[in-house]
Order: structure tokens, then sequence, then C-alpha cells
């Protein structure tokens, strides 16, 4: 190599890592290239230079270090030069209407890299090509970025997190002008305009000078001032909430969501939740839990039971560290916690949004034109709902990236969308934001939970009577670990060629299989001609099994981690409480799935962590 570089015997690694050291201004991420370099750690420099970060509907998300595998000043001035492009082409008023960019705590010392660094970045780029840009000064939760984007009519917005992900992660996640993350063909039109414009641009690195700018503004105090001013139009019951003596714990995990669950409560007129002291404050370590995941249930809210428990409240409430998640814990007459799944919070939170309309707009607004949504690997539940109440239910890809654009057809045709969710604890109680948002779904859980109170009730006590009226719907979700993309490739391609070539298992442990959907071909046996309706994506692998039993079973990759996920549900109709025999068998028909489908330890999967 130049410069005195020792080669590292591969020509395309070589140009990769010179190009790198060409363009790269960030000291600490160059120096840690060339030390590598010196030291000659090929394996390593091959880690962070074997690919590019993949940029799709999802926007970016991996580890911060150096090299172009990674999150660090270079890739995201790259990402967000090609961004510019591709925006510049779609918008010819861009330069008129603007966008914004949003970011958490996250922060990773090594590269000297942050999400508030990767945000002023991104805003330096914007600035030299003249775009008005809405940066917040300070972190926020992500649904504040595409309110903002559908609150002041701008083209586009970035939110810098990586949500749940390990402290060394980041991500970069794009919206579009309609206020909900972008979907085909813009994944495909942004990575290509990223490709052609990888040498920085002059004035990128210059964030002095763009913090300096009469483009740059600050939309934080107005934003979060509307942002309350909205979400209270969801508030059905102040009256009652100024009376509750309902005690409620919050943790944010650690995250940025203190501060902003607070105030929620406040706009309700409900009574301030008990916060976690050890993880009310922003911490890009993450000191106290393994996983800054509440989605993984107990582990993450130890620390939430015990202050519960002294101060005598009996419901938990936990953010993500983006906050846009949330999971509701309630403790039992047992005295042990009941962790809600994700599934189990949409029937509550769906019924309960439902009610409030209900008692808001009798007579005024025709159900017939009611929405909700639900991801295809959430629970149907809401569409039992549905079916009894008279409102419309649909299923979309697993993604809030298309419930959030579905929910803005509708909208656009004047439909009334009241909730959307998937089973990864993500809600959308309200169309202001058209995403997941665990700020709003906090408040609105809270006045449930005030107002299940006065009638001596409780959040588990309503979720069964929801199941006894609309029938019960059992779920069992889980995942398996796995790095190699070719066993990945090669189990699906098994179970689509499974007693000869093009054929599906037509049963699995003796459990009949009725019905097949295979989202990466296109494919569905439910259809008249086979083909299916929901979109397609051969860039991920997602096959849907129906049983004859009344079973569905959904087995897809993720889009940001090494897993192979699979999500069954087992729905038995209103009357049907023989909750026991129902458990029994959706478990032997999981144990069937993982056996015969997944074959665990002849692929050498490693399943989820306890």
């Amino acid at each position: 190599m130049e410069n005195g570089l020792s080669s590292t015997g591969d020509i395309s690694l070589d140009q990769a890592i010179q190009q790198w050291l060409q363009f790269d201004k960030n000291p600490k991420t160059a120096a840690a290239v060339r030390e590598m370099v010196k030291d000659g750690k090929v394996e390593e420099l091959r880690k962070c230079f074997r690919a590019r970060m993949e940029f799709g509907t999802a926007g970016l998300r991996a580890s911060m270090g150096p090299g172009i595998s990674c999150m660090n000043d270079l890739t995201i001035i790259q990402t967000t030069q090609g961004f510019c492009v591709y925006l510049e082409q779609c918008f010819p008023d861009l330069k008129q209407r603007g966008m914004v960019i949003g970011f958490d705590a996250r922060a990773h010392v090594p590269s000297g890299g942050s999400s508030k660094r990767f945000a002023t970045l991104a805003a330096a780029v914007f600035i030299s090509r003249g775009v008005p840009v809405h940066l917040f000064s300070d972190i926020t939760p992500t649904p504040y970025v595409p309110f903002t984007v559908s609150r002041l009519g701008l083209c586009a917005g970035i939110m810098v997190t990586a949500s749940h992900n390990p402290k060394q992660d980041n991500g970069y996640k794009v919206y579009w002008e309609n206020g909900a993350q972008i979907i085909p063909p813009h994944d495909k039109g942004i990575a290509g305009a990223i490709e052609e414009n990888l040498e920085p641009w002059h004035e990128s690195w210059h964030t002095e000078d763009a913090l300096q700018s009469p483009l740059l503004k600050d939309p934080y105090n107005d934003m979060h001032s509307k942002y309350m001013q909205t979400i209270q139009k969801h508030c059905f019951h102040r009256e009652l909430n100024k009376r509750s003596e309902v005690k409620v714990v919050h943790t944010s995990v650690h995250g940025v969501g203190h501060k902003f669950v607070q105030a929620a409560f406040e706009a309700f007129d409900l009574r301030r939740p008990y916060a976690v002291e050890e993880q009310k404050d922003p911490d890009p370590e993450f000191p106290t839990v393994k996983y800054p995941n509440p989605e993984e249930g107990e582990g993450v809210l130890t620390l939430s039971f015990a202050l519960a428990d002294r101060e005598g409240a009996t419901v938990v409430l936990a953010n993500d560290p983006d906050a846009d998640r949330l999971a509701i814990a309630e403790k039992q007459q047992n005295g042990q916690w009941k962790v809600f799944s994700g599934n189990e919070l949409g029937a509550l939170l769906g019924w309960w949004v439902f009610q409030c309309w209900k008692q808001q707009n009798a007579g005024k607004t025709p159900v017939k034109d009611v929405y909700m949504l639900a991801s295809t690997v959430s629970s149907k539940i809401l569409r039992a709902i549905a079916l009894k109440e008279g409102f419309h239910f649909e299923e979309t890809l697993t993604g809030f990236k298309w419930m959030g654009n579905r929910a803005k057809d509708l909208l656009d045709q004047e439909k009334t969308v009241l909730f959307a969710f998937e089973e990864a604890i993500g809600y959308m109680c309200s169309p202001a934001v058209l995403d997941k948002d665990g700020v709003s779904a906090a408040a609105i859980a809270g006045e449930f939970v005030s107002y299940l109170a006065t009638k001596n009730t409780s959040l588990s006590a309503q979720l069964k009577a929801i199941y006894e009226e609309y029938g019960y719907h059992i779920t069992k979700n889980s995942y398996f670990i796995c790095h190699e993309q070719e066993t990945i490739r090669q189990l699906f391609e098994r179970l689509r060629n499974y007693n000869g070539e093009e054929t599906y298992p037509k049963d699995c442990g003796g459990f009949a299989i009725s019905g097949i959907r295979d989202l990466t071909t296109g494919y569905d046996n439910n259809q008249p001609d086979n083909k299916a309706v929901l979109p397609t994506s051969k860039s991920s692998q997602m096959i849907t099994f129906t049983f004859a039993n009344g079973g569905v079973a959904t087995m897809r990759t993720s889009g940001t981690e090494p897993k192979i996920k699979y999500y069954t549900e087992l729905c038995a109709a209103p009357g049907n409480s023989d909750l026991n025999q129902l458990q029994a068998e959706l478990d032997k028909l999981v144990d069937a799935i993982v056996e015969h489908f997944f074959q665990p330890k002849k692929n050498n999967l490693k399943p989820r962590p306890e």
C-alpha cells in the first residue's frame, strides 16, 4: 500500500483501506485503521472493510467503529450525501421545505462516535447543499422525528438511534415526507445514491459552520409542546385521572424516555410515575442491564419491581432506550409480577382505544370507516374484535414502516385509523405519529389503569374478559441465533423443497398443514392463483404455515439482528375457555416446529438466552 503501509495481500481490501485513509478525517478511526495495518491484523481489517453496511427499509444499524462495515463519521457522511442527492431528485422544493434530524444518547468512546455527533454531521451535509435542517438540540424519543415531519410538512427525517440494540451499536432511521418510515423503492434508490457519492464533500466535515448557519433551526421546544398538546386529544377521563391514586413505576432503561413520559402523564393530569432512579438518566453504557430491551422481560425490570414493591405500586411501565416501544407488567394477587406479551398488550390497548372512541364518537363517525392494523406476525385478536364490533382490521408485512404507510393511505381516504401494533411491544395509539410511540402509549396505558381501578379490576382481569368475549388468542414467540447466512438460506430452502423440488411440508410432527404463504417467493396456496397478496421480498426469509387445528406459525429472519424468529398463535372461538388445553396444544405444536423445521442441533442454532 501507499504511505509506507504494508499490504494485506488482498487487493480489494487494500484499496478499501487506502480510500478510507484518504477520506477519513476522524483521528480516532483513522488511527485505529493504521494501527491494524501496522500490526498485520488482517482478519480485523476484513471485518471492518469486507462489505459496506447495507442500506435497507430499516436504514442502517451496525456497531460503531472504523471501516465501511461500521457506523462512524465517514459512513454517516457518505450515507447522508447519498440520501441528500436522492431527496434532491425526488423533491424540487427540498430547499424550501427542509428536513429534520433527531438523536438518542448513544456514544462510543473508542471511535469518538455518538448519536449527537452523527446527527450534527448529517446536518452539515444537508446545510452544505442549501437545505434547511431542523436539528433537535437535545435527545428526543424517536417518535418526535416522524411527528415533526408531519407537523411541519418536511420532505424527510432522520433519527440516529439503535433503539434497544447492544451499547456498541448505532443506527440511522429514515422517514419520508408522509411521516412514515421509507419502503421500497426508496431504499434501493438511496443505496444507489450512496455508492455514487462516497467521496466526502468539502463542507460535510464542517460541523461548526453548520451549527452557525441560518439554515439550522432547533425544533425542540416547539415540537415538544405541540406533541404534548396533540396527545391530549386521546385523554378521555381527565377528571378521573385527577382523582386517581393509582401508583405506577416507570423506567426508561438508561434511555431518553424519563422526561417525556413524566410530561405525558402531566398532560393527562395523571399522577407522575415513580422513576427508577438507577435507570432514569441516559447512559450509553446501560450499566444495570445485560440487554437494554424491555421485551426481554423480567431481567430488565428487576429494579422496577423492587421500586414498585417499596412504593406499593401495582403497575410497571418500561420504554426501550429510544422510547418508541412500551412494556407493561402488573403485580398479581399472589404477589408475583406478570409481564404482558406484546400481543396481550395489543389486545388490551386496542380494546381500550376502541372503547374510548365509541364513547366519544357515538353517532358521529360510522364504525365502518374505522380501521386497526397489525403486522402479519402479530396476534389476530384485533381481527376477532373487528368482526364483532364492525370496524375494519388489516394486516401488513412485519414492521411499522408498512403499518405507517398503510395508515397514511387510509387517512388520505378520510378513514379513521385508531390503532396499530406489532408483537414486539410497538404501539401506534395516535395517527399524529405514523410509527410506534412508547410515550403516548405510556400515558394512554396510565389512564387505562386508572379507569380500571375505579371498577376495582386490573389489566390481567380485563385481558381475560377480552379473551372470553372475543375468543382466546394464545401465542408463543421466540428466536434462534444464527450468524451464518448460508445456514439460514439452506434451512428455508429445505422447507420449500421438503418432499422433492418445489414442495412444501404437508404436516409437522403429526400436525396437518392447511395453508402456506411464502413472502420470499410470493407463493400463497390460499389464493386462487397461488400468488401472495402482501408484498414479497427476496432479500428476507418469511414463511407462514396455517395448521388444521387453528394454529398459525411464521418463521422469518430479522432485518437488524442475527436471528431466525418464530411466531405462533392458537385461536379459539368465544366461549372456549379451556385455557390449559389450548396452551398444551400450542406447546406441542411449537415443539414439533422446532424439531422438524428448525432442527437446531443439526443447524447449530443457539436458542434465545434466558
